[in-house]
């Protein structure tokens, strides 16, 4: 397994913007696409407990839209992680797993200093 694991869904602007930006930096990394390879309850609870919910979840997108506020304003952990695991889209895009520690979205200059990488 590599040391660096990026989740997301491939065909989204932001992931294949941060695909690129490893591939050039000749990063190896480990992609998981959430379309073929859901994430599991456990997974989802730690970015849950590490990232946090504000960060985690995705509110701009059509899928959070669509929502009913019921499912919008829910608190209870368990049904939350259901809701992402039935509704992937809902997940910032992408998550990435570096040395153990996990961050969400992708911005060239913030990964050229998490990488240690100087800007090409």
């Amino acid at each position: 397994m590599s040391q660096v694991e990026v989740y997301g869904i491939k065909n989204c602007d932001t992931v294949k913007k941060a695909l690129t930006w490893l591939t050039a930096n000749q990063i190896e990394f480990e992609f998981h696409d959430f379309k073929k390879e859901i994430p599991n309850a456990e997974l989802i609870q730690l970015w849950l407990e590490l990232i946090g919910q504000e960060t985690l979840i995705n509110r701009r997108g059509t899928t959070w839209r669509n929502l009913n506020d019921s499912q919008k304003s829910l608190t209870d952990t368990d049904s939350l992680i259901d809701l992402i695991m039935q509704n992937t889209s809902l997940i910032k895009r992408p998550v990435l797993k570096y040395h153990g520690n996990w961050t969400v979205g992708f911005k060239a200059e913030t990964w050229q200093t998490y990488f240690g990488k100087k800007q090409n």
